[in-house]
């Protein structure tokens, strides 16, 4: 079996096919401490895309809450317990080494346990019929994409029900937490790497992973193998279907939307109340198969410099190209498991925010097209407290978005501001 760089696990990796790259890369970014679970990015999808017959279990876009819901129902820990029971099979531990940490390539450390694709390859061997560990889900546990909505995990509390600890920040124990999902269009897709067919494949334009669907036989494997489940089989076609990124929209081809050809937001993007989502394209370098250096670019800045944004679920080994800002009230050891040894910086950085974070956090959902680079005007300051213990300071900066032709689509303060209506314009109905 080759081996493919997976600079999210900081390690050389088992993958069935050779290591290629597209060109750009469909990323985006989901703040979840802003996150509301109104589920208008989850209709917005469904309108668009899966309201037909025998679509009616696919939801390509879900809220779920954590740590309780799932869709479907217990999709991460059941594909978490598996993985477990792969690496007692083997005497190994699913352990990370954050001494490792080198830049951009390791910035994480190094995961020394075992992908899904490394435990497949352990269990039924490097010709196995199984080429990424999965397992497909029943149909009971598709039937409620919002299940345990808004359920804290079980605490002691006094007569009225409250807690008898308290709730503080930055951690406490009566907590529940909104996780937005949708295809990761991952680097390398346990759902491409399962599928027998070939039918499954990544554009070489943007990323994107696709199904041919003239090719598709609905053998399943592809639910099997996504960690993910966001492959869904579609009884009345008989083959399956998923998330295809809105690519129409992404290619800027849509003359009533983009007359001037730029990317825009997918459909759920677009639609997010809470600001949660930033969507953008990352440049590929060919030669390393990474994210090429562009400071400027909003995403870049986030994942890879800042390393506020995170992978969710690393250790599968698909290296997904969603990432998230863990929410800062949730015990460390649940965050670190789904997002791996970053998630405490993460916490940290978005409590205690730089001047640059602060400033380019303004640009999520500030326009429809997709913004390829920022810069900030520097502003004066307006206000300083402290945070855990250090001074903290919070200037009025403006930043500046630029779609793919380089014109300005947004402009923002960090500082919302107040505009006084004129005596002459009373209040009246």
């Amino acid at each position: 079996m080759p081996t493919v760089y997976n600079w999210q696990l900081g390690r050389k990796m088992h993958y069935p096919y050779e290591e290629r790259h597209p060109r750009w890369q469909f990323a985006a970014v989901f703040n979840t401490n802003r996150c509301i679970g109104c589920q208008t990015c989850t209709m917005a999808c469904k309108s668009t895309w899966t309201f037909s017959k025998g679509q009616e279990y696919m939801w390509w876009n879900n809220v779920e809450s954590k740590p309780y819901g799932g869709y479907p129902q217990f999709w991460d820990m059941k594909l978490l317990q598996l993985l477990d029971e792969a690496h007692q099979r083997e005497g190994r531990e699913a352990a990370w080494d954050p001494s490792q940490k080198d830049g951009a390539q390791r910035p994480y450390g190094v995961f020394e346990g075992m992908t899904i694709f490394e435990a497949a390859v352990k269990r039924y061997g490097p010709e196995g019929h199984t080429r990424a560990l999965g397992y497909i889900p029943g149909d009971e546990e598709w039937r409620a994409p919002n299940i345990f909505e808004d359920t804290a995990p079980p605490y002691e509390g006094d007569r009225m029900g409250f807690s008898k600890e308290g709730v503080s920040l930055p951690e406490h124990k009566t907590w529940f937490f909104h996780l937005q999902r949708i295809c990761n269009h991952c680097t390398y897709p346990g759902c491409l790497a399962a599928c027998p067919r070939k039918a499954i494949y990544k554009r070489q334009e943007d990323g994107v992973v696709l199904i041919d669907q003239s090719r598709c036989r609905g053998y399943k494997k592809c639910v099997e193998g996504c960690p993910y489940k966001k492959a869904m089989y579609r009884g009345t076609t008989r083959v399956s279907e998923k998330c295809v990124a809105c690519y129409p929209r992404i290619e800027g081809k849509d003359p009533h939307i983009t007359p001037d050809g730029v990317p825009i937001e997918t459909r759920c993007m677009a639609a997010c109340v809470g600001k949660i989502r930033l969507q953008g394209l990352a440049r590929i370098d060919q030669t390393t198969g990474d994210w090429a250096g562009d400071r400027a670019n909003p995403l870049y800045f986030l994942v890879k410099v800042e390393k506020v944004a995170l992978p969710l679920y690393p250790q599968f080994g698909t290296e997904p190209n969603i990432y998230y800002m863990p929410p800062r009230w949730v015990p460390r050891a649940y965050l670190r498991q789904m997002f791996g040894p970053g998630a405490d910086d993460a916490v940290n950085k978005y409590m205690a925010p730089s001047r640059e974070l602060l400033a380019v956090l303004q640009l999520f959902r500030s326009t429809q097209k997709i913004i390829f680079r920022y810069e900030i005007v520097e502003g004066k300051k307006v206000f300083e407290t402290e945070i855990n213990g250090k001074p903290w300071s919070m200037y009025n900066d403006t930043v500046i978005g630029f779609d793919k032709n380089g014109t300005e689509v947004a402009r923002l303060t960090v500082e919302e501001p107040v505009y006084t209506r004129p005596a002459k314009h009373p209040n009246s109905i």
